[in-house]
């Protein structure tokens, strides 16, 4: 664990607040968010979280800082391939351009929560077992299968568990009414397709706080550097949406280099399980290696997509015989 000064815990509340005030009030107005508007804010919220690293580097230390570089980038990398679910839940529930924006800031409070329960609880479990890092290097292994396989390509977002348990509760009408979640038909109170929308963007975000937790705690257990790393990644979500928009067939590499990614952190949690548990003579992997092996990973994924189309598009461009 870091020796993290109080202040600084209250510097990243005040930030993270503020920032979430000041998108709440620009944005106040439903509209489309085109891709230069994005793009602005994208840039904001990197610069942000890089700000905020450098801090850390100065203020708690070269490892803390490496660790939470290394973070930031495992989740916000985690992050990038959670944009194809929530375009197929906005395709689903064929949420209007100018009504998104609201969605994905709502499930960006929820992810702040669920990642802050997860993780907590995470850090707690590994402090007094370490043992249980074999466990995350084994789930972390299985979620690297699951993507190479494609195995969560058939998500159907209208019959999950928040979407299912929400029509039960109360009616759910077929139009949506603005960016109203609730409105009065026949006297009684009936949610809008969009209420629907966010509670499936919620039960996403708990299935992403599942996945990316053992992650993030494969690069560090302190619960500053896991928490702050998270939740500037997830800061960002809404503008790296907006602006991969219509984009996100092109990185057909990303989910591969995801699951190497993965596997990295897999091989890196049992290396350090068996270091602490097993002997000390089992090494571990040094932290800035992490950064360095995921830094290229990610780039060379995104530079592969952007220079070779994908099977599908080669055999579409082919003429028929």
């Amino acid at each position: 664990m870091h020796d993290v000064p109080v202040w600084l815990w209250i510097v990243f509340v005040v930030t993270v607040a503020t920032a979430l005030a000041i998108d709440l009030l620009v944005n106040r107005r439903a509209h489309t968010i085109e891709m230069r508007e994005a793009a602005a804010w994208s840039g904001v919220w990197v610069g942000l979280a890089l700000a905020f690293g450098a801090v850390v580097f100065l203020t708690v230390g070269t490892t803390a800082g490496v660790e939470y570089t290394t973070a930031w980038l495992l989740e916000k990398s985690l992050s990038a391939d959670n944009l194809f679910v929530f375009a197929l839940i906005f395709g689903y529930f064929q949420v209007p351009r100018e009504y998104q924006h609201r969605v994905l800031f709502l499930g960006v409070l929820g992810a702040l929560v669920f990642r802050g329960v997860f993780l907590a609880a995470g850090v707690a479990v590994v402090s007094r077992f370490t043992a249980v890092l074999f466990v995350f290097g084994a789930f972390l292994f299985y979620s690297a299968y699951k993507i190479l396989t494609q195995e969560d390509s058939s998500v159907d977002p209208g019959k999950s568990l928040a979407v299912r348990l929400l029509r039960k509760l109360v009616p759910v009408r077929d139009e949506y009414a603005g960016a109203r979640f609730f409105v009065r038909e026949g006297g009684r109170l009936v949610a809008t397709p969009l209420l629907a929308v966010v509670a499936a963007v919620e039960s996403a975000d708990i299935v992403f706080a599942v996945d990316s937790v053992p992650a993030v705690l494969g690069v560090s257990s302190d619960i500053f550097i896991v928490y702050t790393s998270n939740a500037f990644a997830i800061l960002g979500l809404r503008a790296l949406y907006f602006l991969l928009a219509g984009l996100m067939d092109r990185f057909h590499y990303l989910s591969a280099g995801l699951a190497l990614i993965l596997g990295l952190i897999g091989v890196k949690l049992v290396m350090q399980a068996s270091h602490e548990v097993i002997s000390t003579a089992v090494p571990e992997i040094h932290p800035l290696i992490s950064l360095a092996v995921i830094a290229v990973i990610l780039g060379a994924s995104v530079v592969l997509s952007l220079l070779r189309t994908a099977p599908s598009e080669d055999t579409a461009d082919r003429p028929s015989r």
